[in-house]
């Protein structure tokens, strides 16, 4: 994609963040003719937007996400008719291993089927058809045909590459560093290369959301778990569907390689920020504390130096680091193989190509905001996706382009308001 370098004097909407929620957001504002510039600090989908697991799921997910992770598997379906996402319906299955499983997926598809899901409970012998020969005993699965994957690697470049056709500005190694604001309102944005005019602006900047919009004096309560993944090389398991098998997680990729990880393979780094929100987190990480563990070492004296406020006079702590590239748990990515291969004997003939983490950002109920940022007029946030960002990021980009247009939303919005973790 070519690169511009000239910023445009003014546009209706600037985004801040390079990931797919921005890329999207951009896409659906330009296909409504509206006038956007898209800043991202390092490059396109450099952090967890490449690194996720590229899941595209209606299931299991949290009731109030299953209206937009609808619309987003349509969406995506949309997107790969247009250019390479790298997605594919592969089919999702939750497996199963005892009639308490069973029964907390029914649980599930009992309040989603009012969403219209594509989804059903399969008995052992329809989940033992989609997978290869197993040494665990699992007793059926939650499966929806019509879900799938996408490529992390791919899919942000492609829908940024649309909204360019569509007339979006893009930019790369352009840091926003704060806000103009003029008669209560946002007016602009400040970037390294300089000042852009907006009557709105979006942040969709990941990991970055919280100190951007406490600089601004919005106290947005995010923190960040390091999720590890492995990948192998090309390999034929016999097995194209996409599979949750409760301690660990397989996906096939575009390459013939398997992507593998589980759970248990993310880690929250104690900061300082761990303290300041511990009245919002402390209860949501006791409930979760076999999936996400804490660890204390040298990220917290990276984030204790790194100013909280600044100004738009210098170098902001987005330039001086533009990726946040964490190293893998090789421990939990060891851990999520062994389980795959003692699953699946299969996978011993497979080869561990690669391992890589990322920084997902999380809220404390596992929910985004996406909403108006209170007390800027003109402002709105689309962070704290908390893992599942990727799979519902069109329909995600599509809310938020709808809401700064001013649009009857097409969903439920509430749930995801910032207002309700408090003051």
């Amino acid at each position: 994609m070519t690169q511009e370098t000239a910023l445009p004097s003014s546009v209706d909407v600037a985004i801040i963040g390079g990931g797919v929620i921005g890329a999207s957001t951009a896409l659906a504002l330009a296909q409504a003719g509206v006038s956007v510039a898209l800043f991202e600090k390092g490059t396109l989908a450099c952090e967890q937007s490449s690194r996720n697991w590229g899941w595209v799921r209606t299931l299991n997910r949290d009731l109030p996400e299953v209206p937009l992770a609808v619309r987003a598997n349509q969406l995506w379906n949309e997107l790969q008719a247009q250019t390479d996402v790298g997605f594919r319906r592969t089919g999702i299955l939750y497996l199963q291993e005892n009639a308490e499983d069973a029964a907390s997926q029914q649980t599930w598809l009992d309040g989603a089927r009012a969403y219209g899901v594509d989804a059903q409970l399969l008995d052992r012998m329809a989940a033992l058809r989609h997978l290869p020969e197993s040494r665990r005993r699992w007793t059926g699965a939650l499966y929806s045909a019509t879900d799938g994957v996408a490529e992390p690697g791919l899919a942000t470049h492609a829908i940024a590459a649309l909204a360019r056709a569509r007339g979006a500005h893009v930019f790369e190694h352009c840091a926003v560093r704060g806000i103009d604001r003029s008669a209560g309102r946002v007016s602009g944005v400040i970037t390294e290369r300089g000042r852009v005019a907006a009557q709105a602006v979006v942040v969709a900047a990941g990991a970055w959301s919280r100190l951007f919009c406490g600089n601004l004096g919005a106290e947005f309560p995010q923190l960040k778990v390091r999720g590890s993944v492995l990948r192998t090389d090309a390999f034929d398991a016999g097995l194209a569907a996409t599979i949750n098998g409760k301690d660990f997680t397989c996906r096939k990729r575009a390459d013939g390689g398997y992507t593998v990880s589980q759970f248990g393979a993310s880690m929250a780094d104690l900061v300082p920020d761990s303290f300041r929100l511990a009245r919002h987190f402390m209860g949501p990480w006791l409930a979760n504390n076999t999936f996400v563990k804490l660890r204390f070492g040298k990220r917290f004296f990276e984030e204790l130096a790194t100013p909280r406020r600044f100004g738009h006079d210098g170098a902001s702590p987005f330039e001086r680091c533009r990726v946040l590239d964490p190293q893998p748990s090789h421990a939990g990515v060891a851990q999520a193989w062994r389980r795959l291969v003692d699953a699946f004997p299969v996978f011993r003939g497979a080869r561990i190509a690669h391992s890589w983490a990322g920084y997902i950002d999380v809220t404390p109920d596992a929910l985004p905001v996406m909403d108006r940022v209170p007390g800027i007029e003109g402002l709105y946030l689309a962070s704290g996706f908390s893992g599942h960002g990727f799979g519902i990021g069109p329909a995600a980009g599509e809310a938020i382009a709808g809401m700064v247009r001013g649009d009857t939303p097409a969903f439920d919005m509430q749930p995801f308001r910032f207002s309700r973790f408090g003051p």
